[in-house]
């Protein structure tokens, strides 16, 4: 499939994914017990309706934005064009992601600088520690490296790909959605599954589990799915409620206002690859895949090439926003919580694309936004 080639309902995933992203950064300012409003290791709600309003946006709505990322990026790249190899798909793919990517884990780590955000010493401490992950201001580029595995893999899985049959995927599926029990049976049964100990981390299922599954799913759905307009819209409409309705309950019923408990616990359900999570993101991209549109909105098409830049800048807005909102006080923000969480997302939205669009202005810069 051609890269450069404009999907429709692609675009508009794109759109409202980068959207759910913040969303979910939004929502962590009403639970987050870290000092930066965000969730860390620790989480307090501080009433019933930060309680429901979280569980609403953060699970139900944007859980499934990263596994929609994933899936959209293995539509469109797998399997590779005729004639394309490991190197050039490599060249072209990184040359894209990395130069934005390393630029804005520089400034994560040393723009704070300017407002009093960190002192000179974390900075440093980032810095020397870039080589090797996140700086701690930029927590949301963990995703950059994930994004990265998958690239790897991609051009080896992708001849596979091509010679599967429907029943072959199919098995793969099954066992990788199998394998999204494993979060559950870590917490709720035991911490180490399969050959898994303090000296081997690759247990029965590694090799068949984590985001690869979406990228099969992906290239499943493309290919092996042919199903009418009204059975995709019925399907994946029931398939994303009742996983979204679980997400949401599962937060729900893990938070008790007013107490500290361990983020992980908390969110025990919430992991990316989980069953609910899967379910939810596969309902909503047979959802998504029923538009028939031949061309989209100008401004889709606009806000669907600046996601990634939007998504690399959105946490420098995102924390002034939800501050200045907030005012110090989860439990009584200047707009109630239900509105509070969308505004904050919103307001961040149209920051981050104005001023992608912007620096999109200047000469080289794909190198800075991708776009």
């Amino acid at each position: 499939m051609e890269e450069n080639k404009r999907i429709v309902f692609i675009d508009y995933i794109r759109v409202l994914a980068c959207l759910m992203v913040m969303l979910v950064h939004a929502s962590e300012n009403f639970y987050g017990a870290d000092s930066s409003g965000l969730a860390g290791s620790v989480s307090m709600l501080a009433n019933g309706q930060n309680r429901f309003w979280v569980a609403f946006y953060d699970g139900a709505l944007g859980r499934v934005s990263v596994p929609l990322f994933m899936i959209v990026s293995a539509f469109l790249l797998v399997p590779l064009r005729k004639g394309q190899t490991m190197t050039g798909f490599y060249h072209r793919r990184f040359l894209r992601i990395l130069p934005p990517f390393i630029c804005f884990l520089l400034l994560y780590t040393f723009l704070p600088l300017c407002w009093g955000g960190m002192t000179w010493e974390q900075s440093l401490t980032d810095f020397k520690s870039l080589p090797f992950n996140f700086p701690s201001m930029g927590g949301h580029l963990w995703f950059m490296y994930p994004l990265i595995s998958l690239y790897l893999i991609i051009p080896v899985v992708s001849p596979w790909l091509e010679r599967a049959s429907a029943r072959d995927e199919l098995i793969f599926l099954g066992i990788f959605a199998f394998s999204t029990l494993m979060p559950w049976l870590h917490r709720f049964v035991q911490p180490e599954l399969w050959g898994e100990c303090f000296w081997n981390q690759y247990g029965m299922l590694w090799y068949c589990s984590g985001y690869l599954g979406y990228l099969v799913l992906a290239h499943y759905i493309r290919v092996h799915i042919q199903w009418s307009h009204r059975k995709k819209l019925t399907i994946g409409t029931i398939c994303f409620l009742i996983g979204a309705v679980f997400t949401a309950w599962s937060f729900w019923w893990k938070g008790q206002p007013g107490l500290l408990i361990e983020t992980p616990a908390l969110e025990w359900s919430w992991e990316f690859c989980t069953p609910n999570v899967l379910l939810a993101t596969f309902g909503l991209f047979l959802v998504f895949s029923c538009i028939r549109s031949t061309k989209a909105p100008a401004w889709i098409d606009a806000l669907s090439r600046m996601s990634y830049g939007m998504y690399l800048m959105h946490m420098l807005y995102l924390g002034p926003i939800a501050a200045w909102i907030i005012g110090g006080s989860p439990a009584n923000p200047a707009l109630p919580v239900w509105l509070a969480i969308p505004v904050i997302a919103i307001l961040t939205y149209i920051c981050a694309a104005a001023t992608t669009r912007l620096l999109s202005l200047l000469p080289g810069s794909k190198y800075i936004v991708g776009c």
